[in-house]
């Protein structure tokens, strides 16, 4: 229990640093949180133009999750999927922050790929797969992570799936405008400004 706790906790800071905040600051842009829709995460970090800034915020927020994982894994194998649903929460209520974080999606995708590369790689063409057809970023983002699970049934224990299954839940809870605007049709197709 000590492991999953330690494990738990430097998951969730790590989680919680904020790359997309910490990236624009440095490069003279002011706080992402006053920009585009608030979150601080690679999709509104593009927002201000910036491509090899939003690139980083993706690399580093996907990072940041694998990172954890790998870390939990030198405590206990068991403590991967606690560590990956902590650090995803750390991403989506930052300490840091006042709890006020990004949606998940690149932490997520990092956690993913730590637990298994072949889930995440299974989870990126889901992605690339449903973006491409519907030219719409977060429904392939939102497609991706509920398949997660599912690939991972296939894959390993079941506790990897079911952490992932929390780690989706979270995420589409986030997404919930995305998926109001995808209801009413109005979700900005890629290359739309929002």
């Amino acid at each position: 229990m000590i492991a999953l706790a330690a494990a738990a906790l430097l998951a969730y800071l790590l989680g919680s640093i904020p790359f997309g905040l910490l990236l624009t600051r440095a490069a003279g842009l002011g706080d992402i949180r006053a920009m585009g829709s608030g979150n601080i995460g690679a999709t509104n970090v593009l927002r201000t133009g910036r491509r090899s800034l939003a690139a980083a915020t993706l690399l580093l927020d996907a990072l940041k999750g694998a990172a954890a994982v790998l870390l939990a894994m030198l405590f206990d194998p068991l403590a991967a999927p606690v560590a990956a649903c902590a650090a995803v929460i750390g991403h989506c209520v930052p300490v840091w922050l006042g709890f006020h974080g990004g949606k998940g999606v690149a932490t997520a995708l990092g956690v993913t790929l730590a637990l298994d590369w072949r889930i995440g790689l299974a989870c990126c063409s889901a992605w690339l797969l449903v973006a491409g057809l519907s030219r719409i970023s977060s429904a392939g983002a939102l497609a991706a992570i509920a398949l997660a699970p599912i690939f991972a049934l296939a894959l390993q224990p079941w506790p990897v799936s079911l952490g992932l299954a929390i780690i989706a839940l979270i995420v589409v809870l986030r997404h919930h405008a995305n998926i109001a605007r995808l209801l009413a049709g109005t979700e900005p197709r890629i290359g739309q400004s929002k």
